[in-house]
């Protein structure tokens, strides 16, 4: 006579491989995930190598000697540490001069471009006005337009006019940018026009409704159109070329575009040229990490309606 087992015994039963299937493929899924980001992560550790290091030689040749940074030009580790570099800078060259000049320029530049920019992104997307929609694709169009192709056209402005070699010819056709019209026109009119309504209501005109309430909004398209300015005006060449012609005018460009002509030594000159590459970096560097948290969300602000 076979024995039968009662209901609950037959259902206390259970396949032991199909109760620990489940077990078994999450462990699997888990480990493929850990995997998954150890690649993942060594990947970016390698590409941000890969993006570094060139800034390491730089900073490593800046402190090699003449004949050691030609001999020996990726090594980190300088042979003999020296300073002649640093010391042919701003002892036997003009290179504070330039530094000078370079932070009224892009002071004054940046300052102006945020002022300037602002308002014409504020006009293009609040006031009403005949021929806005083509002043607007006109600046969407000088976007396009390769910079090169307008130096010959500065040059003769800036000659006509009578400021050619002057701070004004610098600093006068930087205050403006298409590109930063542009950011701001569109990051204006993401925000609604009623938060604009209570200060009409108020009695208060188009500037202040733009001063008072729009431009502390913008905060982080204006910290945008600081960095980018800053970065800009610092590192601009070709304008400062066709608009100065004084050694008292140089800026930093100009100046360290000089070195590579052999200006202070003979050789290849290695250290003084990257010494003064990275003394040019380290502001726009420092302005970049101050704001870069401020810049990454460039909807803060606007009050989506």
């Amino acid at each position: 006579m076979s024995e039968t087992l009662p209901p609950q015994a037959k259902v206390a039963q259970v396949d032991p491989d199909r109760s620990t299937a489940a077990p078994r493929a999450r462990r699997n899924g888990l480990s493929r995930r850990v995997s998954g980001q150890i690649f993942l992560y060594a990947l970016l550790v390698i590409l941000a190598i890969i993006y570094i290091f060139p800034f390491l030689v730089q900073v490593a040749t800046s402190f090699k000697t003449d004949s050691e940074a030609a001999s020996n030009a990726l090594s980190l580790i300088p042979q003999t540490v020296t300073f002649a570099a640093y010391e042919a800078l701003f002892g036997r060259s003009d290179f504070p001069l330039w530094f000078v000049n370079s932070t009224i320029v892009t002071v004054v530049v940046t300052l102006g471009r945020v002022f300037f920019v602002s308002l014409a992104g504020y006009a293009l997307a609040r006031l009403h006005f005949r021929g806005r929609g083509a002043i607007f694709a006109l600046v969407v169009g000088v976007m396009a337009v390769p910079a090169v192709v307008l130096l010959i056209p500065k040059f003769l402005v800036l000659n006509q006019i009578g400021i050619y070699d002057t701070y004004a010819a610098m600093i006068l056709p930087l205050l403006v940018d298409a590109a930063g019209v542009f950011i701001m026109k569109n990051f204006f009119e993401s925000i609604p026009v009623s938060v604009e309504e209570q200060a009409r209501i108020d009695g208060a005109g188009a500037f202040r409704v733009f001063w008072s309430v729009v431009l502390p909004m913008a905060r982080p398209a204006l910290i945008t159109i600081v960095i980018l300015s800053f970065q800009g005006s610092w590192n601009e060449l070709s304008h400062f070329i066709v608009a100065t012609q004084s050694p008292e005018l140089t800026t930093l460009t100009k100046g360290v575009a000089s070195l590579a002509s052999g200006q202070l030594s003979q050789g290849t000159q290695y250290p003084i040229k990257l010494a003064a590459a990275l003394i040019m970096t380290i502001p726009v560097a420092v302005l970049f990490f101050i704001f870069q948290k401020r810049i990454m969300n460039t909807s803060e602000g606007a009050v989506k309606g």
